[in-house]
C-alpha cells in the first residue's frame, strides 16, 4: 500500500474512533441516551467497541505507512 493513502486511512479512522469515544463517553457520564429506544448498557457498549475497533484499524493502517 502506498503511504499517502495509508496515513489518511489511518487518520480518519483515528479521529473517528477518537471522538466516538468522547462523544460516547461525555453521554454516559451525563446520564444522556447514546440511542434512542435501545437499551443504555448495550448502546454505550456498541458505541465503545465500535470506537475500540475504529482507534485500532487507525493505529494498524498507520504503522503500515
Amino acid at each position: 500500500m502506498e503511504s499517502g493513502p495509508a496515513i489518511f486511512a489511518g487518520l480518519v479512522f483515528a479521529l473517528f474512533g477518537a471522538g466516538l469515544l468522547v462523544w460516547t463517553t461525555a453521554r454516559v457520564r451525563h446520564g444522556r441516551p447514546v440511542a434512542l429506544d435501545v437499551s443504555p448498557v448495550a448502546s454505550a457498549t456498541v458505541a465503545g467497541v465500535a470506537a475500540v475497533i475504529a482507534l485500532s484499524l487507525g493505529a494498524w493502517f498507520l504503522t503500515r505507512a
